[in-house]
């Protein structure tokens, strides 16, 4: 069903989707740059420019839409879509964005816009407005990334420190601050793979609504896929400094070697989540990862109580935004 939508309520609309993007990328700097920083392998603007730029890189690499097509198709029903839901599910996302930037919580841009669209959904026309398979897809990740990015995290550690058994902690470190920087474009790469693509998602599902594209397309316009990347890389660009302390040094202290281990654990978990269209949040993956390599060391080489905190802000992130946004949903009906 095509909605009646003016050209200008339209461009407004995806002039805030993108925003959110920027907003994205800003939130979520601290993960792609938060180890390489605090291990002193890079300065902080060096750093971001770099997770910018690969932010952006990741349109060559992943072709395929997958993550996209779950959150423009496959988290609520595309026939409930229209100015009101998305301006509801964005303003929901970015308000939990600015909360917990400001308060330096590290949490999920990701998962704020997946409760953003289910607020406002739900708002409009009920639970049956939800599509179940791909929320709890996304659901289950929430659980699942930050377990592999753990996982992969604590094993890439361990091998590490079997391979260097022998070798001075000198060499060690020489090494793996060269080895960082590979991991932490790895890792940039992936978060822009991810992320650009579920703004790339909620533009598309609009365009679907009013006309200006098939929900028959195996891909958006060009211009959409473009202006997304860029706007995360610009976000990362001008990333935000609140988050990356607690991110880098809060939870567990760290070297390059662990740094390295961390962004290896955790891109592959982007990679991997990318591949099969799960949208996950990078800041649970790499807070995973950062607990896996203090713990592979000794458990009380992590701060718990600061992990615990942040674990926190993940389960409340889904509900809170839902909650604005169903809000702004009512608000929308009242200014647009």
């Amino acid at each position: 069903m095509t909605i009646q939508i003016s050209i200008y309520v339209l461009g407004l609309l995806i002039v805030l989707a993108l925003l959110f993007d920027f907003m994205n990328g800003f939130h979520d700097a601290a993960n792609a740059i938060a180890t390489v920083v605090s291990t002193g392998v890079l300065k902080p603007q060096t750093a971001v420019a770099m997770a910018a730029t690969f932010n952006f890189v990741a349109i060559f690499v992943f072709h395929q839409l997958t993550v996209a097509a779950t959150v423009g198709k496959g988290t609520i029903d595309p026939a409930v879509i229209d100015q009101y839901v998305v301006f509801g599910a964005l303003m929901g996302a970015i308000f939990w964005n600015l909360f917990t930037w400001y308060y330096g919580i590290p949490s999920s841009s990701s998962h704020a816009l997946i409760g953003g669209l289910v607020g406002a959904a739900v708002a409009k026309s009920g639970t049956g407005a939800l599509v179940a398979a791909g929320l709890w897809k996304t659901v289950a990740f929430i659980v699942i990334a930050p377990v592999l990015g753990f996982v992969f995290g604590s094993i890439m550690m361990l091998l590490v420190s079997w391979i260097f058994v022998r070798s001075t902690p000198r060499k060690v470190d020489k090494w793996f601050r060269r080895l960082q920087l590979a991991s932490a474009a790895a890792y940039s790469l992936g978060h822009g793979g991810n992320d650009a693509q579920k703004t790339i998602g909620i533009i598309w599902m609009l365009l679907i609504a009013a006309g200006y594209s098939s929900a028959n397309d195996q891909m958006p316009p060009m211009w959409v896929i473009i202006s997304c990347y860029t706007a995360i890389s610009f976000g990362t660009l001008f990333g935000g400094w609140r988050i990356v302390k607690t991110m880098g040094q809060k939870i567990t202290k760290l070297k390059p070697v662990g740094g390295f281990c961390a962004e290896t654990g955790g891109a592959i978990t982007l990679f991997v989540s990318t591949a099969l269209g799960i949208p996950v949040s990078t800041t649970h993956t790499i807070t995973g990862a950062i607990v896996g390599v203090g713990s592979s060391q000794k458990m009380s080489a992590v701060r718990w109580g600061v992990a615990g905190n942040i674990v926190w802000a993940w389960i409340f992130t889904i509900p809170a935004s839902a909650f604005v946004a169903a809000v702004a949903w009512w608000i929308g009906h009242h200014i647009m």
